[in-house]
């Protein structure tokens, strides 16, 4: 057995004679433990939280959407059309327009999206697990499908007759006109279901039949403004965006999940870097206890240091004691907050412990990523605080 690991072990399960050290010890512990503890909670909460948020744009965002570089529509081919059907990890694909139109309820009026699309959105886009009331619009009619906000916003419901939607979409075209109406196509439709996502999202779109869309705003029956995509699980992303650009001749840009929502991941991202360096620097305050905790005991041992020293063993080796000490109990009470952690967050995901509201726990996702992280973060400043405490084993402190 290595000699320095051996006389570390001995020093971190015997007690001293000095109580005092013995409660720096203890209290040294406990603060790792807590500490490792704490941290691996808050990661894991903050982890429940990210997925918590994404969820409401996850239901609405595909797996990727491609739009054009150049202009608001394209148009698609056949051909086109057939050669997506062949590429390999495209589950399913809708086609999509989207448009800034003007809304209008008796006295009431609102600017927000138009999204026209085809019969096959609900399977790309599970909005259906998201309505409010009402039925998925039906393909070819005049029916809509208006967010909860909308329908707030208007003091609107479902199945109106008598008081149409009416939709103001503006001509394309240049140059002056004499009468205003004129710039402007208009429709009523029929709002048969209300969705309900978050706040943004249910004040954002009015689902519409793609052919209306198209005849609105006066587009041709292959003019599109996007195509969404639903791969098949561990689908090549990058193999497929690769076909599309070939396919459409680099004219498009394809953006996943993370991208259409890129400021939301970087906000998370960035909250969580935040939290998670202001409980390392928590960390690093309880392991002055370890250094001060392992001084004492280079202090208390230093008649046997001088003994070892006396029978050949070098000054390196007597520091590699310390050193061992301090990282053996770094990482033991590592695990053992580690265990804890894990316990209080298994215990919140099966038996919600703590809620948000009457009806919402607290989220939390138990992952291994976090788990390394809390790891390396107590293995890392253990070692470092171990190395400043074994650093004052030196010739001058065993002459």
């Amino acid at each position: 057995m290595n000699f320095p690991f051996y006389i570390a072990k001995r020093y971190i399960f015997s007690r001293s004679k000095n109580n005092a050290i013995n409660i720096i010890n203890y209290i040294a512990a406990t603060g790792i433990i807590v500490g490792t503890m704490a941290l691996f909670v808050v990661l894991s909460v903050f982890s429940g939280l990210k997925v918590f948020s994404l969820s409401f744009t996850n239901e609405i965002d595909p797996d990727l959407k491609m739009t054009t570089t150049l202009g608001k529509s394209f148009f698609i081919t056949p051909d086109q059309d057939n050669k997506i059907k062949e590429i390999e990890g495209v589950a399913s694909y809708t086609k999509i327009i989207e448009e800034r139109v003007l809304f209008l309820f008796k006295d009431k009026q609102k600017v927000t999206y138009l999204k026209g699309v085809d019969s096959v959105y609900p399977v790309v886009n599970d909005i259906k697990k998201k309505l409010f009331n009402g039925q998925w619009l039906k393909p070819d009619t005049f029916q809509v499908v208006i967010g909860y906000g909308i329908a707030q916003d208007f003091s609107m419901g479902i199945l109106d007759f008598e008081n149409p939607l009416q939709v103001f979409a503006p001509k394309p075209g240049k140059g002056a006109l004499d009468n205003p109406e004129d710039a402007f196509n208009k429709t009523d439709v029929l709002p048969v279901a209300i969705y309900s996502i978050s706040e943004d999202l249910d004040s954002k779109y009015v689902f519409a039949d793609l052919g209306l869309t198209q005849e609105l705003l006066m587009y041709k029956p292959n003019q599109i403004s996007g195509i969404e995509f639903k791969l098949k699980p561990n689908a090549d992303e990058n193999l497929i965006k690769s076909k599309l650009q070939t396919i459409f001749k680099n004219k498009v840009t394809l953006k996943n999940r993370a991208q259409l929502n890129e400021s939301l991941y970087k906000m998370l991202n960035t909250e969580n870097i935040v939290v998670y360096l202001i409980f390392t620097l928590v960390i690093m305050v309880a392991l002055f206890n370890l250094i001060g905790a392992l001084i004492m005991m280079i202090l208390e041992k230093k008649g046997n240091l001088k003994t070892l020293f006396n029978l050949g063993t070098d000054i390196k080796h007597l520091r590699k004691i310390f050193l061992l000490q301090g990282t053996l109990l770094s990482v033991l009470g590592g695990i053992a907050g580690m265990i804890l952690g894990i316990i209080l967050v298994v215990l919140q995901q099966h038996y919600q412990l703590i809620m948000l509201t009457p009806t919402l726990a607290y989220p939390v996702v138990f992952t291994l990523e976090n788990v390394l992280i809390v790891f390396a973060t107590i293995f890392s400043l253990g070692f470092i605080a171990s190395l400043i405490a074994s650093s004052r084993v030196n010739k001058t402190l065993i002459d």
